[in-house]
């Protein structure tokens, strides 16, 4: 019997060939129009993340709410914004002006020659190793601070520049801020839609078993960090921020951003607190009724987070603070003041989601049992 030879099936290579052409080209749009979808919506992914996570906080409060004015989602979810504005906003605005009157006030006397350098303490050149430095340049910069300032040219010029770049770009953060307040309440009021949108969202990404699950520890983390760490630092740094305006401190705006800062840090907001009670009673510029009230304030508001985490913070944060210090940095150094809150939730997010599917391998035996295959 003769043997037949194999001969390629032109057919099925075409029929293949045109199918992966076709499944290219489908990932190829798809991949497109994401592209396009991200570059318009980038300029809003900062606001929309944190109005997001904003409404993810809020939604309880906003239903207790609801439920006490016959469940009317739209209106409660006016009242909530309106509350926030005014405890939230308004002093955050007040601060924020500050914060660009010191930095213009700054660059306006190092410009006119005009800024005063207190004389340093001779303890500072006791310092080890970088002492006698700082004692010198210090010393040198309280009696000739023209000469040290045109000695560091042109770097003095490059940071008033960015100082100029940083106060216009106050306003527009500002603005931000408020709009975040109002699209939170827009989600708000369609809370009911939207949780079932992202079940529906992450059942699809994670499968149908584990979804819910996804979901439940996505909403506690952002809670959890939103309210018991940002929250706590921000309502710290405005009351104290607020009490160095009225104590008549200087600088107080930067100050209540280094507070923000250590509240995410977890650091106690006595660091600064403390040097500014110094400052009110070295400095001579106030009576004595007036030193001992502007300090009972500070203090009180220094302290302010014992009695805020028990109330705000129902348990444990899981994240390391490393983690979500450097997300508020890094979201920071990205996108600004808005970028903290959202670099901190967001990364903190994602240590919880991928510590979580580290622990969820389906691989893995459980711990005494027996570790031999079975044959």
């Amino acid at each position: 019997m003769d043997h037949i030879p194999c001969t390629p099936d032109h057919e099925l290579e075409k029929r293949l060939s045109a199918r992966l052409l076709d499944v290219l080209i489908r990932a190829g749009l798809v991949l497109a129009m994401a592209m396009l979808c991200y570059k318009i919506f980038s300029p809003f992914l900062a606001l929309m993340l944190w109005a997001l996570i904003l409404a993810v906080t809020m939604y309880p409060i906003h239903q207790r709410i609801a439920n006490r004015i016959g469940d009317k989602q739209g209106l409660a979810a006016t009242l909530l914004v309106l509350v926030s504005m005014v405890l939230i906003v308004a002093p955050t605005t007040v601060l924020v002006s500050s914060l660009g009157d010191s930095i213009q006030d700054l660059i306006s006397n190092v410009k006119n020659n005009t800024l005063q350098i207190p004389s340093p303490t001779p303890s500072i050149a006791d310092w080890p190793i970088v002492g006698k430095k700082v004692y010198a340049f210090w010393s040198q910069a309280h009696a000739d601070l023209p000469a040290v300032a045109q000695s560091m040219q042109p770097k003095i010029g490059e940071l008033a520049t960015h100082g100029l770049g940083i106060v216009a770009g106050l306003g527009g953060k500002m603005l931000q801020f408020l709009l975040s307040f109002i699209i939170a309440g827009i989600i708000m009021a369609y809370g009911q839609s939207g949780i079932r949108a992202a079940l529906a969202i992450f059942e699809r990404i994670v499968g149908t078993a584990r979804g819910k699950g996804f979901a439940s520890l996505s909403t506690a983390t952002i809670r959890t960090v939103a309210a018991g760490v940002i929250g706590i630092a921000c309502i710290q740094a405005l009351l104290i921020g607020l009490a160095l305006i009225i104590a008549g401190i200087p600088w107080a705006g930067v100050l209540s951003l280094v507070v923000l800062v250590l509240g995410i840090a977890q650091l106690p907001a006595l660091l600064v607190t403390l040097p500014a009670i110094g400052y009110i009673w070295i400095s001579g510029g106030y009576n004595t009724v007036a030193a001992v009230s502007y300090t009972v304030l500070l203090i009180i508001s220094g302290l302010a987070d014992n009695v805020l985490k028990p109330l705000m913070l129902g348990r444990g944060v899981d994240a390391p603070m490393p983690v979500i210090l450097l997300g508020a940095l890094g979201g920071m150094a990205t996108t600004g003041i808005l970028g903290m809150f959202v670099g901190a939730t967001l990364l903190a997010l994602g240590y919880q989601i991928f510590m979580w599917w580290v622990a969820n391998n389906p691989d893995s035996r459980p711990e005494g049992s027996d570790s031999r295959p079975a044959v």
